[in-house]
């Protein structure tokens, strides 16, 4: 195993409904730290949330228009984290980003 090292988890709230220039906003994030390198991105679609405004958001079977939550998670170096945060500042109209320290134990992949 590798020795852990530590890296910079970006969590990015945004809602299901968001665009960026005509496609689901969490996709657009997701497109955006691709191109530019970043080691991985994962989208959570919640089931039930409130933001700033306190509206709930919530996945029942009648609701027509749910808007759900939408967390997109990204981790990689403190440098490719910053790089991407101008980009991401400029795609998010509404919405919250967290950025913390995380020690990665274990990243694999096959090349």
């Amino acid at each position: 195993m590798k020795t852990p090292m530590y890296a910079e988890l970006l969590r990015i709230f945004v809602g299901e409904n968001d665009k960026h220039d005509g496609r689901p906003l969490y996709e657009a994030i997701v497109l955006k730290a691709r191109e530019m390198g970043l080691a991985g991105a994962t989208v959570l679609r919640g089931t039930l949330g409130f933001g700033a405004n306190s509206r709930l958001h919530t996945a029942k079977i009648l609701r027509l228009s749910e808007d759900l939550p939408m967390v997109v998670e990204i981790v990689d170096a403190p440098d490719k984290i910053d790089a991407f945060l101008p980009a991401l500042d400029g795609m998010i109209e509404e919405g919250l980003v967290t950025q913390e320290i995380v020690r990665v134990l274990l990243y694999r992949h096959n090349r």
